[in-house]
């Protein structure tokens, strides 16, 4: 059976590196472009393109919050936000709150009160569509 592999990823580089996780042992790797330290994301990252400058910065925002994609039993890693506005606005609610930022950051919706109860929904768990109201005529 083959060992289970992790994300590495270097946020300056904006690369990502599939290797084994050794849990076994503190493991240091670098950047083979820059040099630079990589962190391990989790297996289930879904690694933005490289030229997407806005997907990366909410990602570094995660990872530097000590957040990680790692598979759970069912429902995946959780929600994580995909956009520096979902970042900014969960930022602004973590500190008006008083809420961890980790914890913040992995709400669905900021202004939920319970973070925990909503965070096995899953990142990729299907959105419900906008539906637009089409104006009456003539009344």
């Amino acid at each position: 059976m083959p060992r289970a592999s992790s994300h590495f990823v270097c946020l300056p580089c904006r690369a990502s590196f599939k290797k084994e996780a050794d849990y076994s042992r503190v493991r240091v790797d670098n950047c083979p472009q820059c040099g630079g330290q990589l962190l391990n994301a989790g297996s289930a990252l879904a690694v933005p393109k490289r030229r997407d400058r806005a997907a990366w910065r909410a990602l570094s925002a995660v990872l530097l919050a000590g957040l990680r994609f790692r598979q759970g039993c069912c429902g995946g890693p959780g929600y994580r936000p995909r956009t520096p506005r979902e970042v900014r606005e969960r930022l602004t609610h973590a500190t008006g709150t008083g809420n961890p930022v980790h914890e913040a950051l992995a709400c669905p919706d900021p202004t939920h009160a319970d973070v925990r109860r909503q965070a096995g929904q899953g990142a990729y768990a299907p959105r419900p569509s906008a539906t637009r109201r089409v104006p009456v005529r003539g009344r």
